[in-house]
Order: structure tokens, then sequence, then C-alpha cells
């Protein structure tokens, strides 16, 4: 008995579970700051069993997912990602009107008083099926060309296109950007030809500079307006370039959220203690409950945590003699780390703010499922290695 819990506990990746249990517990005390001094006078309680209900809701559904092994994960991966592509093809037509005019985004399904976004989910089934993809590839293709690796491109943006077209057709910048930063980490660790990588990043830098540029002249406004540029993005970078350049209106969120963070300075203010009001303070910018009320060093302290998660699944990706496995795991860290980039990056004025969640942290069920899910994946590459392996010992004994 003894020695089969020990073989169950040796197949359970600790250093994983670890920082994302003390990211979940600084997530339930963060929410609560943010919805105590909320002036729209939210039910907190509710607020906070509702996350609360959310963790525990995916802490089964990691547990769920770590029993699954890769031959599972190969044989529904089409079925997911076309169920995805299914749902967020409905989200168009059966979107909710309420948060559509509130946030400009089409991408949130409601059932009675629970809001529900696809794009969460699908960015998993979609990492999936570009693990799948590049896996398939490549055990057909030992010799390594460059017409090989541009029919490997061919087929990688086959499932991409339709994702990201959906995505835009729901207005939401922010999911469209997890999802190329998804895909340009998949795309690098694919094994394909650095004469074609190097050029890609060349164009993909120049014309993220050129996009910047011409957001600072009348002229270049007038250019992105015709391609489908909106007026409340030229407003988030101009408040990215200066935030206190209208901070009672337009840079309001992210003048604030300096403020906030600002004042916490070393140690902060103490916990509960919001002296500096910043709008959607519960979500995208909860980094600036941190900031405030346990300073630079519990700032700090929680980007060390996603250090170490981070850290622990790259090990991952190393220690798994499994190429599906490897890029899943690529997928998934490119999709935390850029979420957690993104967000704190926008909080403290480094990037522009696009309403990405911080993972394991911000309020939202969808995401935290979605981030779940990811880990979920990440344990069960450990789980289901070490399971093999101790059946290949018990069959030689």
């Amino acid at each position: 008995m003894d020695t089969l819990k020990r073989n169950k506990d040796n197949r359970i990746d600790y250093g994983v579970i670890l920082p994302v249990f003390l990211l979940c517990l600084i997530g339930l005390l963060s929410l609560y700051v943010a919805l105590t001094h909320d002036p729209r006078d939210p039910n907190i309680f509710r607020g906070i069993a509702m996350q609360g209900l959310w963790y525990a809701l995916g802490a089964l559904v990691v547990v769920i997912i770590m029993h699954l092994d890769a031959k599972w994960l190969w044989r529904i991966t089409p079925f997911l990602y076309v169920i995805g592509l299914a749902v967020m093809l409905a989200l168009l037509r059966y979107y909710d009107p309420e948060l559509a005019t509130s946030t400009g985004s089409k991408n949130w399904f409601r059932v009675g008083t629970m809001t529900f976004q696809p794009s969460e989910l699908m960015k998993v089934a979609y990492i999936l099926m570009m693990a799948l993809i590049i896996t398939q590839h490549n055990l057909k293709n030992h010799l390594r060309t460059l017409k090989t690796d541009l029919f490997l491109i061919g087929k990688l943006f086959l499932v991409t296109i339709p994702v990201l077209v959906l995505v835009m057709m729901q207005k939401d910048f922010g999911t469209m950007l997890v999802f190329l930063a998804i895909f340009a980490g998949m795309f690098l660790m694919s094994g394909i030809s650095w004469l074609i990588v190097v050029p890609s990043i060349i164009i993909v830098a120049v014309l993220g500079t050129s996009i910047i540029l011409l957001v600072t002249t009348e002229f270049g406004r007038e250019l992105l307006t015709h391609v489908g540029f909106k007026s409340y993005q030229f407003a988030r970078i101009d408040s990215w370039l200066d935030p206190f350049h209208d901070p009672q209106g337009q840079s309001f969120q992210l003048a604030h959220a300096l403020m906030a963070i600002g004042s916490g300075g070393m140690f902060g203010t103490g916990y509960n203690v919001s002296n500096v009001y910043v709008p959607v303070r519960e979500s995208d910018m909860i980094f600036s409950v941190i900031g405030e009320n346990f300073g630079f060093i519990g700032g700090a302290f929680v980007i060390l945590l996603y250090f170490v998660l981070i850290y622990r699944m790259i090990r991952v990706c190393f220690d798994m003699n499994n190429e599906f496995y490897a890029y899943i795991a690529t997928g998934i860290i490119m999709m935390i780390l850029f979420h957690v980039f993104e967000n704190i990056g926008a909080n403290i004025g480094l990037l522009p703010l696009t309403g990405i969640p911080l993972p394991f942290i911000s309020q939202g069920g969808s995401s935290i499922l979605g981030n779940m899910m990811g880990i979920g994946l990440i344990l069960s590459m450990r789980y289901q290695t070490a399971k093999k392996l101790e059946n290949r010992r018990s069959r030689r004994v």
C-alpha cells in the first residue's frame, strides 16, 4: 500500500501545483480588496464564492485531464478544435448584448446571471491542434527541406486563420494577440529552418514598429482607420505613450493604476487599504491591488511565482521523451507567459491595455478554466510518463 501511494505521488509534479495554488490564494485575497472598495457596491460574498467555485471546478478539470494519456489526446484533438470553432461561430449570433455594449466585444455568452467566454477554452483546443499538426508533419518528413517547412507553415495557417477571423469578428483584439503569441512560440519550436524564421521575425518587428509610428501621425491614423482600427484602440495607445495626458478621461484607468502601484512603495500600504480608485480592478487591473497593498515586494513575489511555474513547465518539455507533449507544453507556456507579460506590463505602463486577465488571479471563470486545462495537460505529461515506466518495471518483475 505504501509503495502504491509513493508511486502515485511520484507521478505528480508538485513543483507545478504549488505556484498555481499560491497564485489562486493571492487571487482570492486581491479580489476581496477589489470588490470591497468597488464604488458599484457589488455582492462581495457572491464574488468571492463564485471565484472559489471556479477554482474548485478548475481543480477537478486538472484531475480529469491528468488521467488522459497522449493517445486519447491525439484522438480527440480534431473534434475539440471543430467544436471550438462551432461554438465561437455561434457566439457571433448569440453573444451577450449587454456586455458587447459595455466592452465593445462580442465574445461572451450569457446563461442567466452567468457569463462565459468560449475563446478561453478555444486557446487550449488550438494548442492541441497545432501540436498534432506539427508532430504528424515531423513524423512524415524526417528529412527537413525548405519545401517541407513551407508545407508545414501552410498547414499551420489553415488552422490559425479561421480562429483569428472569428476572434476579429468578435472584436476582441487582446485575445487575438494571445493566439498570435501561441502561434509564434509553436512556430519557432517546430523545427522550421532559420532561413524562414529570421525573415519572419524581421517582418513582424518592422510591421509592429510601423504601426506604432503610424499612430503618432494624423496621416497614419487615417490610414489605420481605413484598415479597421477603432477609436478606442487609438485611445489605448495614446494612454500607453503618455499615461497622464488625460488622467480624468481616456487615460483615467492607466493613470490611476500607476498611482495605486506607486503609492504602495516598497512594502505596500497594508492589506485591504485602497486610497486610489482603479476601474475594473477585479479583472484586468488586479495587479494594481497587489502593487498598492503589498508594494514592490509583493509584486515581485507574484512575478517570481510565475517564473517558477514557467520554469517547471519548461522542465517538462526537456524531461518528456514525447514530441506531441513537448509541443503542447510549448503552446501552454506561451499562452500563460503572454498573459502575464501583457497584463502586468499594461498595469505598470510598459504595454498598451488590451483587456487580458492575469492567470489564476483575475476574476473570471472562463479564464480560470482555460488556464487550469493547460495545467492539467502539463501535469498529465509527468503523470502518464511515470505511469508507463512503472508498468514496464512491474512487467519485468
